[in-house]
């Protein structure tokens, strides 16, 4: 679904990502780990269209997609949930989630995709009408998986969904990342709990100082004497 070949960005002088190669298979759920400053924001926000690429390619669902405006890019199916949520705060719930489907031209589509946020996390719709402000952390972290999915995306990009959670909420949270890709959506997820983000995915890779260092199943990097050392305290 996601072909990331070669992939370089700076920073002015400064090169952030070296010849970056990664992939998001159909269906598939890919962990990118590694230091906070490693460089994982940038590959996908890069991916996004966010921020412009040095060098390489990126193809998404068989098109090239490198240099195109992230509007286009959302338009083809790439949904990205930031770190740090992003929302608007002052906006309602409702509101927050309607910025999210600019891009769904069907008033029909609108309406169901804005349903079926409301049936996986019910107390959005409570709080329809509260500023995104006023909400937990928790609720914040909600409202902007629902933004992205009212795109009715094809992938979805997660950038630090827990951050910040109560246990409760992390655990509901990663329920919901767990049942949108039981529904086919391929996920791409960068989460600061490497022993989490390796239990939900079935492969991933290590990005260190911009440059991937590792790759392999989850299961075989959760027993990998580097990966042990540098990110899980043993």
């Amino acid at each position: 679904m996601l072909a990331v070949h070669n992939l370089s960005v700076d920073y002015g002088p400064a090169r952030a990502l070296h010849g970056v190669t990664i992939a998001v298979p159909r269906g598939g759920r890919v962990a990118l780990i590694g230091a906070n400053g490693a460089g994982k924001s940038t590959l996908v926000n890069a991916i996004c269209g966010i921020v412009p690429i040095a060098e390489g390619t990126v193809e998404f669902d068989g098109q090239a997609i490198a240099g195109r405006a992230p509007e286009r890019i959302v338009r083809l199916g790439i949904a990205q949930v930031a770190e740090g949520r992003q929302l608007f705060p002052g906006l309602s719930v409702a509101e927050n989630l309607a910025m999210g489907a600019y891009t769904v031209g069907k008033a029909q589509d609108v309406k169901r995709s804005l349903a079926e946020v409301y049936a996986m996390f019910p107390v959005l719709g409570e709080r329809r009408h509260a500023p995104a402000q006023l909400l937990s952390g928790g609720e914040q972290q909600m409202l902007a998986i629902g933004r992205a999915l009212m795109s009715r995306p094809k992938m979805m990009v997660f950038d630090e969904p827990s951050l910040g959670l109560a246990p409760l909420y992390v655990e509901r949270i990663f329920s919901v990342l767990d049942d949108l890709n039981r529904q086919g959506i391929p996920i791409l997820l960068i989460e600061q709990n490497v022993r989490l983000s390796l239990t939900v995915t079935d492969y991933a890779y290590v990005l260190e100082r911009g440059r991937i260092v590792l790759e392999g199943t989850s299961n075989n990097l959760l027993s990998n004497p580097h990966v042990e050392a540098s990110y899980l305290g043993i």
